[in-house]
């Protein structure tokens, strides 16, 4: 099986720092040439510079998700065989208390901004296929306590995917979508520490978080010309959390 991306050109949207900066990172490193997208120019800057400076090909736009103007300018401008529909915010508030205006951003970033890019990127490539990989979650399969608009986001996500892929692979454009778990990063490390933390850890059958690289081989197989008879996929990389006993 073949995992490169050698000479495909990728975008990676939300990619300034976090998982987004990663997958553009492991994507490079298979042979891509990768645009950085975000919002925060200064920072998605640097991040491609960095890339560069390990020897990739590399660059930056800036990019607003839920502004279809500017993804319109983006796709105008460039055009790409693969993209990763990653950008996405976060939300933590019990549901009786969320003001409407909360879901409605939550929904307009990591819902509506995935269609935009999504729907963009497939123009482009009608004539041509291409692979678009959609970064869920698994609070879109499963939820949680005080993450309603981002559960819900996250399960459109799911439903969108599989909608996509059965309307574009005529065109050969294969949709499919990446579910991490829970993943260890430096801004949840601190809970993760406490008892609470270590009690979710707990009820995660491999007993462990999650870590960026455990994603690197789902995400180069949906990438990758690999996985050309994959499309309306979901795959949860989580540690078996969605298996656990109720």
């Amino acid at each position: 099986m073949d995992l490169s991306v050698n000479g495909k050109r990728a975008l990676v949207t939300g990619a300034s720092g976090g998982l987004g900066l990663h997958f553009a990172g492991v994507l490079a490193e298979a042979g891509a040439e990768v645009t950085l997208a975000a919002r925060r120019e200064d920072k998605v800057a640097r991040a491609a510079e960095d890339l560069r400076q390990r020897g990739f090909t590399a660059d930056a736009a800036t990019l607003d998700v839920t502004d279809p103007d500017s993804v319109t300018a983006l796709f105008d401008a460039q055009s790409f065989d693969i993209v990763v529909n990653n950008a996405g915010i976060a939300d933590s508030q019990p549901a009786l208390e969320m003001a409407a205006a909360d879901f409605e951003r939550v929904l307009a970033t990591n819902l509506t901004g995935v269609f935009t890019v999504a729907q963009a990127a497939a123009r482009t490539m009608q004539d041509r296929g291409g692979s678009i990989v959609n970064i869920a979650s698994i609070l879109g399969l499963r939820v949680s306590g005080h993450v309603a608009a981002y559960a819900a986001s996250k399960a459109g996500v799911v439903q969108l995917t599989k909608a996509l892929a059965l309307e574009w692979a005529r065109h050969d454009i294969r949709v499919n979508a990446l579910c991490p778990g829970y993943i260890e990063t430096p801004i949840n490390a601190g809970f993760f520490a406490t008892d609470a933390g270590r009690a979710v850890i707990r009820r995660i059958p491999q007993r462990r978080l999650g870590t960026p690289g455990d994603l690197d081989g789902a995400l180069l197989l949906l990438a990758s010309d690999a996985s050309a008879y994959m499309t309306g996929s979901v795959i949860a990389v989580d540690g078996g959390h969605l298996v656990s006993g109720l």
